[in-house]
């Protein structure tokens, strides 16, 4: 199971990308557990709940910086959704960004 946290403003914008994100997921028979959660929840979910991956929407890639350093005890990557990716709702190019993140 891979979990993949998508962060965005209000956890909003990014809703539509993870219902995408899972269709391709389903359709290629990886089992994920995809969520987008706003990026003042991040620490309080990340106490409850595992994250793989954390990928961030365009619109908070300036929080790249202070999630690195905030989470590098978790030992996960961190990196920007591709903005044409993001702005084209194209769940299965992301889906692969963070799967190839995870290694």
């Amino acid at each position: 199971m891979k979990n993949i946290m998508l962060v965005c403003v209000a956890g909003m914008s990014t809703s539509l990308l993870v219902s995408k994100m899972q269709k391709a997921a389903q359709e290629q028979n990886i089992e994920a557990d995809i969520y987008a959660i706003a990026e003042g929840e991040v620490e309080k979910v990340l106490a409850t709940k595992k994250a793989d991956v954390l990928l961030l929407g365009p619109q908070v890639r300036y929080l790249k910086g202070s999630f690195e350093t905030k989470f590098k005890d978790m030992d996960f990557p961190i990196d920007v959704i591709n903005m044409a990716d993001y702005g084209m709702m194209n769940g299965e190019k992301v889906l692969q960004q963070a799967l190839q993140l995870i290694g």
